[in-house]
């Protein structure tokens, strides 16, 4: 494999956790708190809504996929080494959802890494399963899914008051662990779509999606049209109106991500290694993606929260153009600033410092294949 094509992942992962960010920044830039997501987004100019329409899920649905290419790795690994599967996998599921947890109750209200590691259990029984079996587990999830989303449309969109949100850090804190059952509503939802996107992820790895022959080619093409399909259904959800934020979401969202997966790999070899230090950060945010993502919401909160900077309210009082500009300027210093760190911190070490501590707390990998475990006593 070419070099374009072996860092592809890391940089599809990098672009996704900076989507990600340019999702959540919206969240933590309004005065009125995280609630008002259930509220809808209010007092904002036509800007506002094209810049949360373009990211809204679609970058996550791009790293859940990834997530999926990532356990199917680690599924090969297992068996190229013998080692029994999922085994030590379940305990890497269950420290990501207590960092998943750690990450809610302290940081921020719309966590996702609790829901990976739910639909990861699941989908680490699966991966090694028959076809039939996976797609069988895919098409119940996509279906349930589905079926909530089409309840939630007829619904109609939210609305109604927003209760004040706490001021003080230790008064969030005490605001996500009462109200946990509001804020981590969502999972019904992320985690039969994290089955499914993990479960195509795992399937387009084995189709060859960065394969440099014809067929990996072909799939890519296929998966670039299928984003096009995606970025049309969005464009006619936000046409919509808010009643039509659950499908921009959880079915548009995922058809962008598809293609995002496909036109990213197809540019990267058009490119031929260009890209110099913006390509250099986006390859180390995505190397260090759990790091980066944790990473850039606790800065948001510091800046945007009451207890911290309190730039939130500040750019209440501020004209719409003008504090769409800020937020974007947050957003580009908060993503430069992560890929100038990582870049630095992979000087030194070679992963994140949550994903070492995750390694760390799983040990050292103590199987028959490993030359630890081979060597003589």
């Amino acid at each position: 494999m070419s070099a374009d094509r072996l860092s592809a992942p890391d940089v599809l992962r990098g672009l996704a956790i900076a989507g990600t960010f340019a999702t959540n920044i919206w969240v933590f830039a309004d005065p009125r708190g995280p609630a008002a997501v259930f509220a809808g987004f209010d007092g904002g100019w036509w800007a506002d809504t094209v810049l949360r329409t373009v990211a809204n899920g679609k970058f996550l649905a791009l790293l859940t996929l990834l997530f999926g290419i990532g356990m199917e790795l680690q599924y090969r690994s297992a068996v190229r080494r013998g080692v029994r599967w999922p085994g030590r996998y379940l305990a890497r599921a269950g420290i990501l959802f207590v960092e998943g947890l750690l990450h809610y109750v302290l940081v921020f209200e719309f966590d996702v890494l609790m829901g990976y590691a739910i639909a990861s259990v699941l989908v680490a029984w699966l991966v090694g399963r028959s076809a039939a079996v996976r797609v069988a587990a895919g098409s119940l999830a996509g279906a349930f899914v589905l079926l909530v989303v089409g309840a939630l449309t007829l619904a109609g969109a939210p609305g109604g008051g927003v209760p004040a949100y706490p001021a003080t850090w230790s008064g969030q804190v005490g605001e996500r662990l009462t109200g946990m059952g509001l804020y981590r509503i969502e999972l019904v939802l992320i985690v039969p779509s994290a089955v499914v996107l993990f479960l195509l992820g795992s399937a387009l790895l084995r189709a060859g999606v960065f394969a440099g022959d014809a067929a990996g080619a072909r799939l890519r093409r296929g998966l670039t049209a299928v984003g096009a399909v995606g970025v049309l259904l969005t464009v006619l959800t936000a046409l919509g109106g808010p009643a039509w934020f659950a499908v921009e979401r959880y079915l548009a969202a995922p058809l962008v991500a598809a293609g995002l997966l496909g036109l990213v790999p197809a540019l990267l070899l058009r490119s031929r290694g260009r890209g110099g230090r913006v390509r250099h950060g986006v390859v180390a945010i995505g190397r260090t993606a759990m790091s980066c993502y944790v990473g850039q919401n606790v800065v948001a909160a510091v800046l945007f929260h009451a207890w911290g900077l309190g730039l939130a309210g500040t750019l209440a009082t501020v004209a719409a153009p003008a504090r769409t500009a800020v937020v974007v300027l947050v957003w580009v210093a908060v993503v430069a600033g992560s890929g100038i760190i990582a870049s630095a911190w992979l000087r030194h070490h070679d992963r994140g410092p949550l994903e070492a501590l995750t390694r760390r707390l799983l040990g050292r990998d103590r199987s028959p294949a490993s030359p630890r475990a081979t060597r003589s006593p």
